[in-house]
């Protein structure tokens, strides 16, 4: 087979092969726009195209409330690492951009959730398909409501809408706005 031949091949395949994924980006240390802007970056380096993105949200910590407040968002994007090596690349990306991990839940410069894969469903001790947290979280469920309201979740068999109207938490997220200070 010619060149040519062979990258036509290898087109068609990548086309078919190529799976949707949710992915969560937080932030609340150092310039927590630039640090979301960086890491959409990489992920459209390294990860896939990104075919859509929620606003911006702020909200308090979660879970382990002494710390800055959050900026959060949700992206859709099209990739074709299957869900092991994605996690491995956020993992990657989120290393590059300076996160290292020292308490459950602390302050970070970067987080990079996979809250879905297609409608995959992966339960292993490295890594969980459907993110376990997403019906709890409100900072999650706005702005994933925001881009794909009628996501049905694979487990719960709900979609974003519901689970938004169901979700116990009550900590306000608000949209994010840049004050010039």
């Amino acid at each position: 087979m010619d060149w040519a031949g062979y990258r036509f091949v290898d087109y068609i395949s990548r086309i078919i092969m190529m799976n949707t994924v949710y992915l969560l980006l937080g932030t609340n240390l150092g310039d927590r726009e630039i640090n979301l802007t960086m890491a959409r970056g990489h992920l459209g380096e390294k990860v896939g195209t990104i075919l859509q993105s929620s606003g911006i949200y702020e909200t308090a910590a979660w879970g382990k409330e002494d710390q800055p407040d959050f900026l959060n968002q949700v992206v859709m994007l099209e990739t074709h690492l299957d869900p092991l090596s994605l996690m491995d690349t956020l993992l990657w990306i989120e290393g590059a951009l300076g996160r290292t991990r020292k308490v459950k839940w602390g302050e970070r410069i970067i987080d990079l959730d996979i809250l879905f894969y297609d409608d995959v469903v992966v339960n292993t001790e490295k890594l969980t398909i459907p993110h376990p947290g997403i019906p709890e979280r409100r900072f999650t469920l706005l702005p994933l409501q925001e881009i794909a309201p009628q996501l049905l979740h694979p487990v719960l068999h709900k979609t974003i809408e519901q689970l938004l109207a169901s979700c116990p938490d009550q900590l306000e997220v608000w949209p994010y706005v840049n004050v010039v200070k």
